[in-house]
Protein backbone atom coordinates (compact mmCIF):
# COMPACT_ATOMS: atom_id res chain seq x y z
CA UNK A 1 0.00 0.00 0.00
CA UNK A 2 1.31 2.85 -0.92
CA UNK A 3 1.26 5.93 1.68
CA UNK A 4 1.39 9.78 1.71
CA UNK A 5 1.92 11.84 4.74
CA UNK A 6 0.49 15.56 5.19
CA UNK A 7 2.71 18.38 5.08
CA UNK A 8 2.93 18.44 8.92
CA UNK A 9 3.33 15.04 9.36
CA UNK A 10 5.75 12.13 9.02
CA UNK A 11 5.39 8.38 8.24
CA UNK A 12 6.75 6.13 10.76
CA UNK A 13 7.63 2.71 8.79
CA UNK A 14 9.03 -0.67 10.77
CA UNK A 15 9.30 -3.97 9.90
CA UNK A 16 10.23 -6.69 7.76
CA UNK A 17 13.36 -4.98 5.62
CA UNK A 18 14.18 -2.51 8.30
CA UNK A 19 16.55 -2.27 10.69
CA UNK A 20 15.17 0.38 13.23
CA UNK A 21 13.07 2.84 11.87
CA UNK A 22 12.54 4.39 8.70
CA UNK A 23 11.08 8.02 8.32
CA UNK A 24 9.28 9.23 5.25
CA UNK A 25 7.04 11.46 3.72
CA UNK A 26 5.40 9.19 1.00
CA UNK A 27 6.94 5.35 0.91
CA UNK A 28 5.44 2.00 0.00
CA UNK A 29 4.40 -0.12 2.92
CA UNK A 30 4.90 -3.75 1.95
CA UNK A 31 3.28 -6.84 4.21
CA UNK A 32 4.52 -7.43 7.28
CA UNK A 33 5.35 -3.77 7.53
CA UNK A 34 3.64 -1.44 10.18
CA UNK A 35 3.28 2.51 9.67
CA UNK A 36 1.87 5.22 11.70
CA UNK A 37 1.96 8.76 11.17
CA UNK A 38 3.13 11.80 13.60
CA UNK A 39 2.76 15.28 13.61
CA UNK A 40 5.59 17.75 13.82
CA UNK A 41 4.28 21.19 13.94
CA UNK A 42 5.52 23.27 17.56
CA UNK A 43 2.83 23.81 20.08
CA UNK A 44 2.63 26.75 22.93
CA UNK A 45 2.93 25.55 26.60
CA UNK A 46 2.56 28.64 29.78
CA UNK A 47 4.24 28.11 32.64
CA UNK A 48 5.06 29.59 35.78
CA UNK A 49 7.99 28.18 37.77
CA UNK A 50 8.70 29.13 41.50
CA UNK A 51 12.05 29.61 42.12
CA UNK A 52 13.96 30.96 45.73
CA UNK A 53 17.25 33.17 45.80
CA UNK A 54 20.25 32.35 47.90
CA UNK A 55 18.41 34.51 50.37
CA UNK A 56 15.72 31.85 50.27
CA UNK A 57 12.90 34.43 48.78
CA UNK A 58 10.81 32.95 46.51
CA UNK A 59 9.92 34.54 43.25
CA UNK A 60 8.09 33.42 40.12
CA UNK A 61 9.45 32.92 36.62
CA UNK A 62 6.08 33.32 34.26
CA UNK A 63 6.75 32.17 30.77
CA UNK A 64 5.30 30.97 27.56
CA UNK A 65 7.35 28.48 25.30
CA UNK A 66 7.11 27.08 22.14
CA UNK A 67 8.45 23.70 21.67
CA UNK A 68 8.08 21.31 18.73
CA UNK A 69 10.03 18.32 17.15
CA UNK A 70 13.58 19.56 15.07
CA UNK A 71 12.72 18.87 11.81
CA UNK A 72 16.05 20.23 10.41
CA UNK A 73 18.37 17.52 12.00
CA UNK A 74 17.30 14.04 11.02
CA UNK A 75 18.78 12.79 14.28
CA UNK A 76 16.55 14.92 16.54
CA UNK A 77 13.61 13.47 14.26
CA UNK A 78 14.57 10.18 15.04
CA UNK A 79 15.03 10.65 18.83
CA UNK A 80 11.40 12.71 18.90
CA UNK A 81 9.85 9.57 16.49
CA UNK A 82 11.28 7.03 19.09
CA UNK A 83 10.87 9.13 22.17
CA UNK A 84 7.98 11.72 22.16
CA UNK A 85 5.93 10.04 19.07
CA UNK A 86 4.33 7.78 20.56
CA UNK A 87 2.35 10.21 22.89
CA UNK A 88 0.27 12.96 21.27
CA UNK A 89 1.70 16.10 21.82
CA UNK A 90 -1.28 17.44 23.62
CA UNK A 91 -0.96 14.93 26.13
CA UNK A 92 0.39 16.16 29.50
CA UNK A 93 3.93 14.05 29.00
CA UNK A 94 5.42 16.55 26.68
CA UNK A 95 4.20 19.12 29.04
CA UNK A 96 5.05 17.55 31.83
CA UNK A 97 8.59 16.67 30.36
CA UNK A 98 8.84 20.54 29.57
CA UNK A 99 7.89 21.96 32.75
CA UNK A 100 10.20 19.54 34.77
CA UNK A 101 13.97 20.70 32.96
CA UNK A 102 12.55 24.28 33.08
CA UNK A 103 11.74 24.19 36.55
CA UNK A 104 15.12 22.33 37.25
CA UNK A 105 17.33 24.56 35.63
CA UNK A 106 15.50 27.53 36.42
CA UNK A 107 16.23 26.73 40.50
CA UNK A 108 19.85 25.35 39.68
CA UNK A 109 20.42 29.20 38.63
CA UNK A 110 18.34 31.12 40.93
CA UNK A 111 19.99 29.34 44.01
CA UNK A 112 23.38 31.00 43.10
CA UNK A 113 21.87 34.81 42.88
CA UNK A 114 20.39 37.05 45.07
CA UNK A 115 17.46 38.60 44.82
CA UNK A 116 18.76 41.76 44.34
CA UNK A 117 20.92 39.98 41.03
CA UNK A 118 17.99 38.09 39.30
CA UNK A 119 15.99 41.20 39.56
CA UNK A 120 18.76 43.19 37.72
CA UNK A 121 19.27 41.24 35.56
CA UNK A 122 16.19 39.26 34.73
CA UNK A 123 16.88 39.14 30.92
CA UNK A 124 20.18 37.74 31.39
CA UNK A 125 19.16 35.22 33.95
CA UNK A 126 16.28 34.44 31.60
CA UNK A 127 18.23 33.67 28.68
CA UNK A 128 20.56 31.53 30.49
CA UNK A 129 17.43 29.57 32.15
CA UNK A 130 16.54 29.30 27.93
CA UNK A 131 19.71 27.68 27.38
CA UNK A 132 20.34 25.22 29.75
CA UNK A 133 16.83 24.13 29.00
CA UNK A 134 17.53 23.78 25.18
CA UNK A 135 20.42 21.45 25.82
CA UNK A 136 18.33 19.32 28.11
CA UNK A 137 15.89 18.83 25.14
CA UNK A 138 17.94 18.03 22.41
CA UNK A 139 18.23 14.45 24.01
CA UNK A 140 14.38 14.38 23.47
CA UNK A 141 14.99 15.84 19.42
CA UNK A 142 12.92 18.57 21.31
CA UNK A 143 13.35 22.51 19.96
CA UNK A 144 12.36 26.02 21.36
CA UNK A 145 11.19 27.75 18.58
CA UNK A 146 9.96 30.43 20.78
CA UNK A 147 10.10 31.79 24.34
CA UNK A 148 8.22 34.70 25.52
CA UNK A 149 9.24 35.73 29.11
CA UNK A 150 7.20 38.05 31.55
CA UNK A 151 7.56 40.40 34.55
CA UNK A 152 9.53 38.05 37.24
CA UNK A 153 7.33 38.54 40.22
CA UNK A 154 8.09 38.97 43.79
CA UNK A 155 6.66 36.48 46.03
CA UNK A 156 7.10 38.72 49.60
CA UNK A 157 5.76 41.77 47.70
CA UNK A 158 2.80 39.59 46.18
CA UNK A 159 2.60 37.97 49.75
CA UNK A 160 2.49 41.56 51.07
CA UNK A 161 -0.01 43.17 48.80
CA UNK A 162 -1.60 39.31 49.50
CA UNK A 163 -2.18 39.99 53.58
CA UNK A 164 -3.03 44.23 52.18
CA UNK A 165 -5.96 42.46 50.66
CA UNK A 166 -7.05 40.02 53.27
CA UNK A 167 -7.34 42.20 55.67
CA UNK A 168 -9.23 44.73 53.22
CA UNK A 169 -11.53 41.62 52.09
CA UNK A 170 -11.97 40.68 55.86
CA UNK A 171 -13.02 44.08 56.52
CA UNK A 172 -15.14 44.43 53.49
CA UNK A 173 -16.65 40.94 54.44
CA UNK A 174 -17.12 42.70 58.13
CA UNK A 175 -18.97 45.72 56.56
CA UNK A 176 -20.64 43.80 53.78
CA UNK A 177 -22.03 41.28 57.03
CA UNK A 178 -23.32 44.04 59.12
CA UNK A 179 -25.20 45.53 56.23
CA UNK A 180 -26.74 42.01 55.77
CA UNK A 181 -27.53 41.29 59.20
CA UNK A 182 -29.41 45.10 59.53
CA UNK A 183 -31.33 43.92 56.30
CA UNK A 184 -32.01 40.44 57.59
CA UNK A 185 -33.28 42.12 60.47
CA UNK A 186 -35.57 44.39 58.86
CA UNK A 187 -36.50 41.62 56.39
CA UNK A 188 -37.08 39.47 59.43
CA UNK A 189 -39.51 41.58 61.24
CA UNK A 190 -41.60 42.13 58.05
CA UNK A 191 -41.68 38.57 58.05
CA UNK A 192 -43.39 37.97 60.85
CA UNK A 193 -45.44 40.86 60.99
CA UNK A 194 -46.52 39.34 57.55
CA UNK A 195 -47.18 36.16 59.53
CA UNK A 196 -48.69 37.49 62.01
CA UNK A 197 -50.98 39.35 59.27
CA UNK A 198 -51.30 36.08 58.07
CA UNK A 199 -52.02 34.03 61.20
CA UNK A 200 -54.91 36.59 61.94
CA UNK A 201 -56.15 35.89 58.54
CA UNK A 202 -56.39 32.44 59.18
CA UNK A 203 -58.13 32.25 62.25
CA UNK A 204 -60.39 34.55 60.80
CA UNK A 205 -61.69 32.62 57.98
CA UNK A 206 -61.74 29.70 59.76
CA UNK A 207 -63.64 30.67 62.65
CA UNK A 208 -66.11 32.49 59.77
CA UNK A 209 -65.73 28.83 58.24
CA UNK A 210 -66.64 27.22 61.67
CA UNK A 211 -69.36 29.55 62.49
CA UNK A 212 -71.91 28.02 59.57
CA UNK A 213 -70.91 24.44 60.50
CA UNK A 214 -71.79 25.05 64.14
CA UNK A 215 -75.38 26.56 63.05
CA UNK A 216 -75.77 23.49 61.03
CA UNK A 217 -74.65 21.32 63.93
CA UNK A 218 -77.16 22.57 66.07
CA UNK A 219 -79.90 22.30 63.23
CA UNK A 220 -78.84 18.84 62.67
CA UNK A 221 -79.25 18.27 66.89
CA UNK A 222 -82.92 20.08 66.56
CA UNK A 223 -83.97 17.99 63.40
CA UNK A 224 -82.10 15.00 65.40
CA UNK A 225 -84.36 15.65 68.84
CA UNK A 226 -87.54 16.00 66.71
CA UNK A 227 -86.82 13.22 65.12
CA UNK A 228 -86.25 11.00 68.20
CA UNK A 229 -89.60 12.35 69.67
CA UNK A 230 -91.29 10.90 66.15
CA UNK A 231 -89.59 7.84 66.57
CA UNK A 232 -91.20 7.67 70.34
CA UNK A 233 -94.16 8.56 69.79
CA UNK A 234 -94.39 5.78 66.62
CA UNK A 235 -92.91 3.17 69.02
CA UNK A 236 -95.89 4.06 71.43
CA UNK A 237 -98.62 4.05 68.60
CA UNK A 238 -97.11 0.49 67.67
CA UNK A 239 -97.27 -0.50 71.02
CA UNK A 240 -100.35 -0.42 71.46
CA UNK A 241 -102.05 -1.11 68.28
CA UNK A 242 -99.84 -4.37 69.15
CA UNK A 243 -101.53 -4.46 72.12
CA UNK A 244 -105.00 -4.24 70.32
CA UNK A 245 -103.92 -6.74 67.04
CA UNK A 246 -103.23 -9.65 69.61
CA UNK A 247 -106.35 -8.86 71.52
CA UNK A 248 -108.21 -8.70 67.62
CA UNK A 249 -105.82 -11.74 66.48
CA UNK A 250 -107.24 -13.71 69.88
CA UNK A 251 -111.06 -12.79 68.72
CA UNK A 252 -110.78 -14.08 65.55
CA UNK A 253 -109.20 -17.24 66.37
CA UNK A 254 -112.03 -18.02 68.95
CA UNK A 255 -114.41 -17.45 66.44
CA UNK A 256 -112.62 -19.76 64.16
CA UNK A 257 -112.45 -22.62 66.60
CA UNK A 258 -115.94 -22.22 67.30
CA UNK A 259 -116.69 -21.78 63.05
CA UNK A 260 -114.57 -25.32 63.22
CA UNK A 261 -116.99 -27.00 65.89
CA UNK A 262 -120.17 -26.50 64.42
CA UNK A 263 -118.37 -27.56 60.77
CA UNK A 264 -117.95 -30.57 62.76
CA UNK A 265 -121.04 -31.31 64.32
CA UNK A 266 -122.28 -30.32 60.51
CA UNK A 267 -120.00 -32.90 58.83
CA UNK A 268 -121.29 -35.38 61.84
CA UNK A 269 -124.83 -34.79 60.94
CA UNK A 270 -124.20 -35.30 56.95
CA UNK A 271 -122.41 -38.33 57.57
CA UNK A 272 -125.22 -40.35 59.74
CA UNK A 273 -128.07 -38.68 56.72
CA UNK A 274 -125.95 -39.43 54.19
CA UNK A 275 -124.41 -43.07 54.60
CA UNK A 276 -127.46 -44.65 53.35
CA UNK A 277 -127.83 -42.41 50.58
CA UNK A 278 -123.96 -42.88 49.95
CA UNK A 279 -124.56 -46.95 49.98
CA UNK A 280 -127.62 -46.64 47.41
CA UNK A 281 -125.10 -44.05 45.32
CA UNK A 282 -122.66 -46.87 45.18
CA UNK A 283 -125.03 -49.32 43.90
CA UNK A 284 -126.37 -47.52 41.53
CA UNK A 285 -122.86 -46.68 39.93
CA UNK A 286 -122.02 -50.42 40.58
CA UNK A 287 -124.77 -51.61 38.42
CA UNK A 288 -124.45 -48.95 35.77
CA UNK A 289 -120.42 -49.41 35.62
CA UNK A 290 -121.52 -53.07 35.25
CA UNK A 291 -124.11 -52.02 32.07
CA UNK A 292 -121.56 -50.14 30.50
CA UNK A 293 -118.87 -53.13 30.46
CA UNK A 294 -121.57 -55.50 28.92
CA UNK A 295 -122.05 -52.68 26.22
CA UNK A 296 -118.40 -52.27 25.71
CA UNK A 297 -117.66 -56.04 25.32
CA UNK A 298 -120.56 -56.20 23.25
CA UNK A 299 -119.34 -53.35 21.14
CA UNK A 300 -116.03 -54.98 21.05
CA UNK A 301 -117.40 -58.25 19.83
CA UNK A 302 -118.85 -56.56 16.92
CA UNK A 303 -115.77 -54.68 16.39
CA UNK A 304 -113.40 -57.68 16.37
CA UNK A 305 -116.12 -59.26 13.87
CA UNK A 306 -115.83 -55.94 11.44
CA UNK A 307 -111.92 -55.99 11.55
CA UNK A 308 -111.44 -59.78 10.92
CA UNK A 309 -114.12 -59.21 7.63
CA UNK A 310 -111.96 -55.88 6.78
CA UNK A 311 -108.66 -58.18 6.88
CA UNK A 312 -110.37 -60.74 5.08
CA UNK A 313 -111.19 -58.48 2.28
CA UNK A 314 -107.86 -56.85 2.10
CA UNK A 315 -106.60 -60.36 2.21
CA UNK A 316 -108.59 -60.92 -1.07
CA UNK A 317 -107.83 -57.88 -2.12
CA UNK A 318 -104.08 -58.58 -2.24
CA UNK A 319 -104.52 -61.55 -3.85
CA UNK A 320 -106.56 -59.76 -6.77
CA UNK A 321 -103.74 -57.42 -7.30
CA UNK A 322 -101.24 -59.94 -7.25
CA UNK A 323 -103.16 -62.00 -10.02
CA UNK A 324 -104.23 -59.09 -12.20
CA UNK A 325 -100.32 -58.28 -11.49
CA UNK A 326 -98.73 -61.66 -12.50
CA UNK A 327 -101.22 -61.64 -15.67
CA UNK A 328 -100.22 -58.36 -16.79
CA UNK A 329 -96.60 -59.59 -16.53
CA UNK A 330 -97.55 -63.30 -18.33
CA UNK A 331 -99.44 -61.14 -21.34
CA UNK A 332 -96.38 -58.70 -21.33
CA UNK A 333 -93.94 -61.50 -21.42
CA UNK A 334 -96.19 -63.24 -24.35
CA UNK A 335 -96.28 -59.82 -25.94
CA UNK A 336 -92.07 -59.62 -26.25
CA UNK A 337 -91.73 -63.09 -26.92
CA UNK A 338 -94.13 -62.77 -29.86
CA UNK A 339 -92.10 -59.32 -30.64
CA UNK A 340 -88.89 -60.99 -30.54
CA UNK A 341 -90.99 -63.61 -32.82
CA UNK A 342 -91.58 -61.35 -35.48
CA UNK A 343 -88.31 -59.75 -34.91
CA UNK A 344 -86.32 -63.10 -35.89
CA UNK A 345 -88.71 -63.98 -38.55
CA UNK A 346 -88.11 -60.74 -40.05
CA UNK A 347 -84.44 -61.21 -39.95
CA UNK A 348 -85.15 -64.47 -41.07
CA UNK A 349 -87.29 -62.67 -44.00
CA UNK A 350 -84.51 -60.58 -44.63
CA UNK A 351 -81.96 -63.59 -45.23
CA UNK A 352 -84.43 -65.21 -47.36
CA UNK A 353 -85.06 -62.02 -49.47
CA UNK A 354 -81.41 -61.74 -49.65
CA UNK A 355 -81.26 -65.08 -51.09
CA UNK A 356 -83.56 -64.68 -53.47
CA UNK A 357 -82.44 -61.67 -54.93
CA UNK A 358 -79.08 -63.27 -55.25
CA UNK A 359 -80.61 -66.10 -56.38
CA UNK A 360 -82.56 -63.31 -59.32
CA UNK A 361 -79.78 -62.05 -60.35
CA UNK A 362 -80.34 -58.49 -58.44
CA UNK A 363 -83.85 -58.30 -60.52
CA UNK A 364 -85.79 -56.56 -58.06
CA UNK A 365 -89.28 -57.06 -60.24
CA UNK A 366 -88.70 -60.53 -60.02
CA UNK A 367 -88.35 -60.64 -56.76
CA UNK A 368 -91.49 -58.60 -56.62
CA UNK A 369 -93.22 -60.72 -58.67
CA UNK A 370 -92.06 -63.90 -56.49
CA UNK A 371 -92.91 -62.73 -53.39
CA UNK A 372 -96.70 -61.59 -54.90
CA UNK A 373 -97.15 -64.94 -56.17
CA UNK A 374 -95.93 -66.82 -53.25
CA UNK A 375 -97.80 -64.73 -50.86
CA UNK A 376 -100.91 -65.78 -52.80
CA UNK A 377 -102.03 -62.00 -53.64
CA UNK A 378 -103.60 -63.01 -56.72
CA UNK A 379 -105.19 -66.22 -55.31
CA UNK A 380 -107.14 -63.51 -53.07
CA UNK A 381 -107.87 -61.31 -55.71
CA UNK A 382 -109.94 -64.02 -57.36
CA UNK A 383 -111.04 -65.44 -54.56
CA UNK A 384 -112.64 -61.92 -53.70
CA UNK A 385 -113.53 -61.21 -57.60
CA UNK A 386 -115.47 -64.64 -57.68
CA UNK A 387 -117.09 -64.10 -54.47
CA UNK A 388 -118.31 -60.41 -55.53
CA UNK A 389 -119.35 -61.85 -59.09
CA UNK A 390 -121.53 -65.08 -56.91
CA UNK A 391 -124.82 -64.59 -58.49
CA UNK A 392 -123.85 -63.15 -61.62
CA UNK A 393 -123.95 -63.97 -65.05
CA UNK A 394 -120.45 -61.76 -66.12
CA UNK A 395 -119.15 -62.04 -69.54
CA UNK A 396 -115.72 -64.10 -68.98
CA UNK A 397 -113.34 -64.04 -71.69
CA UNK A 398 -110.03 -66.51 -71.18
CA UNK A 399 -107.16 -66.11 -73.38
CA UNK A 400 -103.90 -67.51 -73.69
CA UNK A 401 -102.01 -65.26 -76.11
CA UNK A 402 -97.46 -65.91 -77.03
CA UNK A 403 -95.50 -69.47 -77.07
CA UNK A 404 -94.69 -71.68 -74.37
CA UNK A 405 -92.16 -70.47 -71.69
CA UNK A 406 -89.41 -73.30 -72.61
CA UNK A 407 -88.96 -73.23 -68.70
CA UNK A 408 -90.79 -75.75 -66.55
CA UNK A 409 -90.12 -73.60 -63.18
CA UNK A 410 -91.42 -70.80 -64.64
CA UNK A 411 -94.63 -72.08 -66.71
CA UNK A 412 -96.81 -71.44 -63.76
CA UNK A 413 -96.17 -68.09 -63.23
CA UNK A 414 -96.63 -66.98 -67.02
CA UNK A 415 -99.73 -68.71 -67.27
CA UNK A 416 -100.79 -66.32 -64.47
CA UNK A 417 -99.15 -63.94 -66.49
CA UNK A 418 -101.44 -64.35 -69.09
CA UNK A 419 -104.17 -64.57 -67.34
CA UNK A 420 -103.81 -61.27 -65.90
CA UNK A 421 -105.36 -58.61 -69.02
CA UNK A 422 -108.63 -60.51 -69.38
CA UNK A 423 -108.72 -60.69 -65.42
CA UNK A 424 -108.25 -57.14 -65.30
CA UNK A 425 -110.64 -56.07 -67.85
CA UNK A 426 -113.68 -58.29 -66.11
CA UNK A 427 -112.78 -56.21 -62.78
CA UNK A 428 -112.79 -53.11 -65.10
CA UNK A 429 -116.42 -54.07 -66.18
CA UNK A 430 -117.99 -54.98 -63.15
CA UNK A 431 -116.15 -52.22 -60.94
CA UNK A 432 -114.69 -50.03 -63.24
CA UNK A 433 -111.69 -50.21 -61.77
CA UNK A 434 -108.18 -50.05 -62.59
CA UNK A 435 -105.03 -51.83 -61.72
CA UNK A 436 -101.87 -49.96 -60.21
CA UNK A 437 -99.68 -49.43 -62.94
CA UNK A 438 -96.67 -51.68 -62.10
CA UNK A 439 -99.35 -54.25 -62.77
CA UNK A 440 -99.90 -53.79 -66.23
CA UNK A 441 -102.54 -51.85 -68.20
CA UNK A 442 -106.47 -52.70 -69.78
CA UNK A 443 -105.96 -53.41 -73.82
CA UNK A 444 -107.27 -50.43 -75.92
CA UNK A 445 -110.70 -52.54 -78.53
CA UNK A 446 -110.21 -49.51 -80.51
CA UNK A 447 -106.61 -51.23 -81.56
CA UNK A 448 -107.43 -54.43 -82.21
Amino acid sequence: MYRVASASEYLVITGIGIQDIKLAKKAWVLPGQSYTKFDVSPVNYTFEVQAMSTEKLPFILPAVFTIGPRVDDALSLLKYAKLISPHDKFSNHVKELAQGIIEGETRVLAAFMTMEEVFKGAKQFKQEVFEKVQLELNQFGLLIYNADDKQLVDVAEVKMKGEVGAKLREGQTSQNAAKIDAETSVISTQRQGDGKKEHIKVKTEVKIFENPKEAEVAEANAELATKKAGWAQQSQIAEVEATKAVAIREAELQREVEQMNALTRTEKLKAEFLSKASVEYETKVQEANWKLYKIQKEAEGVLNEKEKEAETQKVMAEANSYACKQLAEAELYSKKKEAEGLVTLAEAQGVDISTLLGALGRNYDALRDYLMINGGMFQEMAKINAEALNGLQPKISIWTGGSESSSTAMKEVAGVYKMLPSLFETVHEQTEMLPPAWMGSIPDPSTN
